[in-house]
């Protein structure tokens, strides 16, 4: 058998695609990742990276193109991380989604659901409500824009095609003060310099816009006192500017400490129908009106009454609890973020909400704390972050026993990890749905429907 090495030129049909979204194609019975690529692709491949069960290459010319293949309409796709789908058609992207959630359940589940039918979205380009920009230093110059694919080279572009247009607007004019300011990007090998990212969020339905400047001090940040009358003057519903710091040399984006220089430091929206107030730390959906199809899924799946307790576990401003309050006895909710559970009883008290309890701590250890004082609710809702819930959280949400368990997850398979263990613990996992609330990159969401095993 041949054996592949670094620059070999090899002729490749793309037959699948990762859940990373490369193309994959097999050599001999190696499989070659290739990026950019899409099912039906025939190509000529360089060969750039040799493992010894696999290999990546990267394509040099296409000999057949792949019916699902288009030209990608942005200028700086082939550099950026984001859009990793954005050369096949949509509806192949939202079949290839789908074929992941049923993978993951499937194989590392081991778990047969009924899978419902993909749930697309409606808009694939300027849907999301937040950014975040890293900024960076080249030639002199302060740049921003995004990462390039698996690296910290900063992309400089702004005008991405998944944001509002103003969100470019108000980061060139950001940009433009910083750089006539002299004001020093941070630089990730000699950690110094002032500023990190530029973090922005939009309401979708009320159109607040909320400016956020992570920085490594706070105590150096009067230099940014002259750009919020620039900033207020030129875009209206820009309500509050914020400065976050983090002195940290790490990877995660928000630090802790937080000082408002303009407005309160929250913004409002409209989420299935309750006014949601969002801070810079707390969590909401990035593509507001997919969300509110997700979370009407949930809801469904629910199937709640008057006579019920609900409990949401992480989360984060209540939304989807809140969504839901009117429709049962009693809401509690658990989130870790105090920021967020005071925008989570902020934003049950701002739509008349009476009958909510939200309480800050670790998922695992409140609930564990709920099952000793005798809670027992009737429908558990968890929407965990990518890693998924700890064993000791899908513990205590078993020994509750509620006739149903309904897991949003960003991540499906650590949401079909998850439901493998509640099915050791006596849930079966019967209904999965998946809704695309990021279009053109490889994230999807899903819903899932657990019930109580009658034994």
């Amino acid at each position: 058998m041949e054996v592949l090495k670094k620059n070999d030129m090899i002729s490749l049909e793309i037959t699948d695609v990762t859940n990373e979204g490369n193309g994959v194609g097999r050599y001999n019975g190696i499989a070659v990742f290739v990026p950019a690529t899409a099912v039906g692709d025939i190509i000529s491949c360089r060969i750039v990276k040799v493992k010894s069960s696999y290999c990546y290459g990267k394509v040099e010319s296409f000999t057949q193109s792949s019916p699902h293949r288009i030209a990608p309409d942005c200028t700086v796709n082939k550099f950026c991380g984001g859009c990793s789908f954005r050369h096949m058609t949509y509806e192949e992207e939202c079949r290839l989604k789908d074929s992941f959630i049923r993978n993951s359940f499937e194989r590392i589940g081991k778990l047969s659901p009924e899978y419902l039918p993909f749930i697309g979205c409606g808009n694939t380009e300027r849907y999301r409500n937040k950014a975040q920009y890293p900024v960076a230093l080249k030639d002199g110059k302060a740049v921003c824009g995004f990462y390039a694919r698996r690296t910290h080279n900063v992309v400089d572009h702004t005008g991405c095609l998944l944001q509002p247009e103003i969100f470019s607007e108000i980061v060139d004019t950001i940009m433009f003060y910083v750089n006539d300011r002299h004001i020093k990007p941070y630089d990730e090998v000699t950690f110094k310099g002032l500023l990190r990212h530029i973090y922005l969020r939009r309401g979708e339905h009320s159109g607040e816009i909320m400016v956020c400047l992570v920085v490594t001090k706070l105590s150096k940040c009067g230099v940014f006192d002259d750009l919020v009358p620039i900033l207020i003057n030129k875009f209206a519903d820009i309500k509050t500017i914020v400065l976050n710091e983090n002195p940290d040399n790490t990877n995660v984006i928000l630090g802790k400490r937080l000082k408002n220089i303009y407005g309160d430091g929250t913004i409002t929206d409209i989420m299935c129908g309750n006014r949601i107030s969002i801070s810079p730390l707390s969590f909401y959906q990035v593509n507001t009106c997919q969300a509110e199809l997700l979370y009407s899924k949930a809801a469904e799946f629910a199937q709640l009454s008057p006579d019920m307790t609900l409990l949401d576990l992480y989360c984060g401003t209540g939304t989807i609890g809140l969504s839901m309050a009117r429709q049962v006895k009693k809401l509690v909710g658990i989130e870790i973020i105090q920021a967020a559970i005071d925008n989570a009883n902020m934003n049950a008290s701002a739509n008349d909400i009476d009958n909510a309890e939200f309480i800050c701590g670790d998922a695992g250890k409140i609930a564990g704390l709920l099952y000793e004082r005798g809670e027992r609710p009737d429908v558990i809702i968890a929407d965990p972050a990518r890693k998924g819930c700890d064993r000791v959280s899908l513990e205590y949400m078993a020994k509750m026993q509620p006739d149903r368990i309904v897991m949003v997850s960003c991540n499906h398979t650590t949401a079909a990890r998850d439901c493998a263990i509640l099915e050791e613990l006596g849930y079966s996992c019967d209904k999965v749905v998946g809704v695309d609330l990021f279009p053109r990159t490889t994230h999807v969401e899903c819903v899932i429907l657990l019930s109580r095993k009658i034994l």
